[in-house]
Order: C-alpha cells, then structure tokens, then sequence
C-alpha cells in the first residue's frame, strides 16, 4: 500500500501537475498557431529568437555557435540538428564552419529568417499572454 502524502507534498505534487499542463498547453498553442500561420513550431520559433537575441545590437549578421545555442533550447542534440536543417532547408539559417575553431558549426540567421521571425513574434507573444496569464488551461493538445 502506498503511503499518503503530507498536505505540503500533496500541495507541491499540485503544483507540480499544474506547471506540466500549464507548459503542455502553452507549447501545444504555440506549435499549432504559429504553424499553421507561419510554417514554424515553438522550437523552431526558439531558435530564430535566440539568434536574434544572440547578436546583441549591432548590425552584424545574427549568428550563433551550435554548442552556445543548444543549452538554451531544451533540445537533445540530435533534435536540435534535425531542426536546423529544417530551417536550412527552409532558407531560414545558414550553417557554416566557424572561423576561428574549425570544430565548431556556425548558425546564421538568413534575411528571410529575421522576416519570418519579425511577423511571427507578435502571434507568439500574444499566445503566451493567453496562456500564461490567469486564465484556466484549456487543454488545447487535444483539440
């Protein structure tokens, strides 16, 4: 027989619940929204975004060492070069060997990249307005 939790457990196993299906509603809207209207997926979107983030303010090109990106995107490796080959293919990055350390891989954003970023990052900023202000999860994976 398993043990009961302590109120405070039950409380921080609530809580717990509440985060997962808070972050599965948001990423499912983001994935469906942004691609039906933009051809990307919250990943895909997250990656455009660091690279633009990535740059800092200058007007040089937006570009990101993959091994500086990966941690920032929740992604395995293999999942985050699946990705931006999609996004390669899709003449959104470019990738190309880094200069200074032939090892590393260079990702850059393209001109139609910071194009598809700009028109998409209101319906993302809106999505997690909707998602992650006080309204109740809707459970939008299942529509």
């Amino acid at each position: 027989m398993a043990e009961l939790d302590s109120p405070a457990q039950a409380e921080l196993v609530a809580q717990w619940r509440g985060l997962l299906a808070r972050h599965a509603d948001t990423a499912c809207t983001l994935d469906r929204e942004l691609g039906e209207r933009y051809g990307l997926g919250m990943s895909e979107f997250e990656v455009l975004e660091r690279l633009v983030e990535g740059c800092g303010s200058g007007d040089g090109p937006h570009s990101l060492r993959v091994s500086d990106l990966a941690p920032t995107v929740h992604l395995s490796q293999s999942a985050l070069s699946r990705l931006i080959a999609r996004l390669e293919k899709g003449g959104l990055v470019t990738r190309s060997m880094c200069e200074a350390d032939r090892r590393a891989v260079v990702i850059t954003l393209t001109d139609a990249g910071c194009e598809r970023y700009r028109q998409a990052r209101p319906l993302h900023r809106e999505v997690l307005s909707r998602t992650l202000g006080e309204a109740p999860v809707t459970g939008s994976c299942s529509n």
